[in-house]
């Protein structure tokens, strides 16, 4: 049977006084795992037991990150079966990228006192460049992998949304754009088919990220949903034979800065009633009407409609029950709010390559939990979209839209 009992003045012995807490703490919790494994085991070491269930084959080392330090533990290992100890969670991949983003910035000197903070109160002072190397090199190679996996099938819808991230660059503390791309394939089934980071959005930028998809194996996209980006909309027109949406919740802001606040509810309600409209045609005729409405009071309102028109109404040239989730970027909504809070934590990156490594992180996992649910459109839908009504062509970009 395991030796329960802690040999305080040993530890003492051994250990300064700065470190003996930190000692105790390794030694109490590797008794805790040794009681643990004999629960499991049936018996304890070299015990001779009709309930043993397997035998011990080692041990495996885990570090612990504490406010006493870093405490170094050895799981032990079994012959057949796992165990793992309760006190210990098996880190997620993100978790592992914010941590080796915090540690990179610290080693580098180029941290902030938030990341300063975070090195002392998780006790990761004493990490060296080795072990950060390693910790990098792992969730690279996943993240990697991920991003780069080929693309099968079709995927008729592509939804495209940027993050503003601050990182260092030269010395100096730049803002870049964090782009990210899900895409909805003829199953019905969402994905998170890319990331892309660069310091604008200009034509070379979008069209350098829609190339790489293509690359991969992105095909028979219909509709592409975005924010107003004129870069982004001459790569489509360039890279993709598919439709633009402009995002409609970002129109709408748009257009309500046009008018005074006391009217901005009635020239909402008024837009509104035109994507209650059943069809395409019906649509188009109901915003002609508003605009014409609104036009003599608020000219610019009226011209800002004339321009968005095919652009903000291209989602309901498609099938009627992916409408709500075509019209607006709003499906990357929680997605971004993920990404953002994760970032708040570093605060300034330390390079773009932790961007990926953090960024691609948190969607890989989201990208997996994605997997486990329900398809995000119906199939119904998609059989229609295979083969649309002639007079239903989605418009295509336009180029005076803005």
């Amino acid at each position: 049977m395991t030796d329960d009992r802690l040999p305080l003045a040993e530890l003492l012995a051994k250990s300064g006084d700065a470190d003996f807490l930190r000692v105790v703490a390794e030694s109490v919790l590797q008794l805790i795992m040794e009681a643990d494994v004999e629960g499991v085991i049936g018996a304890g070491r070299w015990e001779r037991s009709g309930e043993r269930q397997t035998w011990r084959n080692g041990y495996r080392e885990r570090t612990l990150d504490t406010r006493l330090g870093t405490l170094n533990l050895k799981i032990p290992k079994l012959r057949t079966g796992s165990y793992f100890p309760g006190f210990l969670e098996p880190r997620k991949t993100v978790e592992k990228a914010l941590v080796s983003v915090i540690q990179e910035a610290w080693i580098a000197g180029v941290s902030t006192r938030r990341v300063d903070e975070l090195v002392q109160a998780m006790g990761m002072s004493g990490i060296s460049k080795s072990s950060v190397s390693k910790l990098c090199k792992e969730i690279d190679e996943r993240v990697g992998a991920f991003l780069r996996r080929p693309l099968d099938g079709e995927w008729p819808y592509l939804w495209l949304d940027a993050t503003y991230l601050k990182v260092r660059e030269g010395g100096r503390i730049v803002s870049v754009a964090a782009i990210v791309a899900v895409a909805v394939n003829t199953d019905g089934k969402r994905e998170i088919v890319g990331l892309h980071i660069g310091p604008s959005e200009a034509e070379p930028f979008w069209t350098t990220f829609l190339r790489d998809l293509v690359k991969r194996g992105l095909r028979g996209v219909k509709l592409v949903i975005s924010d107003a980006h004129e870069g982004l909309k001459a790569a489509i027109t360039r890279v993709m034979s598919a439709s633009w949406q402009r995002c409609r919740v970002h129109f709408m802001r748009n257009a309500l800065a046009h008018v005074p606040r006391s009217q901005t509810t009635v020239v909402a309600a008024a837009i509104r009633q035109v994507f209650l409209q059943p069809d395409h045609p019906s649509a188009v005729q109901s915003w002609r009407h508003v605009a014409d409405q609104l036009r003599p009071r608020w000219p610019k309102l009226g011209a800002l409609m004339d321009a968005a028109e095919a652009d903000v109404l291209a989602y309901i040239a498609f099938p009627s029950q992916h409408r709500a989730k075509l019209h607006s970027t709003n499906p990357l909504e929680r997605l971004n709010k993920e990404l953002k809070r994760r970032a708040d934590v570093v605060g300034i990156f330390p390079n773009e390559d932790s961007i990926v490594r953090l960024m691609g992180a948190v969607l890989l996992e989201a990208n997996d939990e994605w997997q486990l649910q329900h398809r995000y459109m119906q199939a119904e839908g998609m059989a229609e979209l295979a083969s649309p009504p002639a007079e239903e062509t989605t418009p295509l970009i336009t180029p005076h839209a803005a």
